[in-house]
């Protein structure tokens, strides 16, 4: 997922792209621990996909604590 599609979604939409990111990152271990997964560099994708959205959640979660 790119940075700039992260950076337009509210607080909300973040933490259920975060959950869904972290879905499928358990769907592709177990495809993983099966046997079952041809590119293994999804897995890296996929960590590095949660590791930016929650940046950004951060980001603006801190964002609105700060403008209260």
């Amino acid at each position: 997922m790119n940075t700039t599609e992260l950076r337009q979604k509210d607080v909300a939409g973040l933490q259920l792209e975060v959950k869904e990111l972290q879905k499928a990152h358990f769907g592709l271990r177990m495809q993983k621990a099966t046997q079952q997964l041809n590119n293994t560099a999804t897995l890296r994708s996929t960590r590095r996909d949660i590791a930016r959205a929650k940046t950004i959640l951060v980001e603006k979660q801190s964002a609105e604590k700060s403008a209260k």
